[in-house]
């Protein structure tokens, strides 16, 4: 059986041990809080451990600590030669992104799940094949209430998703070039962001909206195509060649799309790697730096202060 650790086991690790176990592997955790302990006991754990030092010997680990602790996380785990799959992002520091690169770069893979989501996965596809024309560029709206991350503001903890979608759909992550931020108390409340060249991303995310939005539009010369939710079944498709002759506006099409959860995905990708039975997961460790830097020149075109 394969073995994996699971390094930290709060409200989202619970969920990577659930889909771990139902995969078929054995996965010993690493937790210290009680809480922690208990959910990976409940959660079908072959064991728990209370440092990364008392793991037993296994074939690969997954990183679901908070932010702010995933360089020291990975870098010691680095020591033992074993395939990482760190929760987004890679870290919230490009000189500590750097270094796990640098380090370990051909074995630590990041959890960019949206690169997993099937409808990013078309909205990918028909870029790729230009039926609605040459490709403008995307747009996305990550809008919520409430930000239960003490270690890291809203930038660290939404925007990676926005690369990484920008990074699946377009093939790239363009260059950062002007952001906007809403601060109160110190605290990031929004943050809306443009990067360009060849093609553009634009995105606005905020921790303030009483309306939960979750969008992305792939808009090409001759059409829009949009994922309206998460939990989207089909793709909209609006072909627009006829706005500027003042034609009538078309019916959209709808495309559906098929059914899976991305995070088991992207875990049976990282499984099927380490089996040898695939390719290593979508997000290389310098994709992650490549989101790590471009979050860091977003915040500073934002005049975000380090710690906001």
């Amino acid at each position: 059986m394969l073995t994996v650790a699971l390094v930290g086991c709060g409200r989202w690790g619970a969920h990577i041990l659930r889909d771990l176990v139902t995969a078929g592997v054995g996965v010993v955790v690493v937790a210290r809080d009680p809480a922690a302990v208990a959910r990976a006991g409940d959660g079908g754990a072959a064991a728990v451990v209370d440092s990364i030092d008392s793991l037993p010997a296994v074939d690969a680990a997954v990183v679901a600590t908070p932010t702010s602790t995933h360089a020291d996380v990975v870098m010691r785990l680095a020591q033992t030669n074993i395939p990482i799959f760190c929760e987004k992002p890679l870290t919230d520091d490009v000189a500590a992104a750097r270094r796990i690169v640098e380090t370990a770069g051909d074995r630590v893979f990041v959890m960019d799940k949206w690169r997993y989501h099937p409808g990013v996965v078309a909205l990918a596809a028909i870029a790729r094949s230009e039926e609605l024309g040459p490709v403008c560029g995307v747009a996305t709206q990550r809008l919520g209430w409430g930000h239960p991350h003490p270690d890291a503001d809203a930038a660290w903890i939404l925007l990676p998703h926005e690369l990484a979608i920008g990074l699946e759909i377009l093939g790239e992550i363009p260059r950062p070039v002007a952001a906007a931020a809403e601060i109160a108390g110190g605290r990031l409340l929004a943050l809306t962001g443009l990067l360009r060249e060849p093609l553009w991303l634009r995105f606005e995310l905020s921790v303030r909206s009483p309306e939960r939005v979750r969008s992305v539009q792939l808009r090409c010369r001759d059409g829009i195509a949009t994922l309206g939710g998460a939990y989207d079944e089909a793709l909209r498709i609006d072909r627009t060649t006829g706005a500027l002759r003042g034609d009538a506006v078309p019916e959209p099409e709808f495309r559906g799309f098929a059914n899976t959860l991305p995070l088991v995905a992207e875990l049976q990708a990282f499984i099927s790697f380490v089996q040898g039975m695939g390719p290593p997961p979508k997000s290389s460790a310098a994709d992650g730096l490549r989101i790590v830097r471009a979050i860091a020149e977003l915040r500073a075109l934002a005049g975000i202060a380090v710690g906001a």
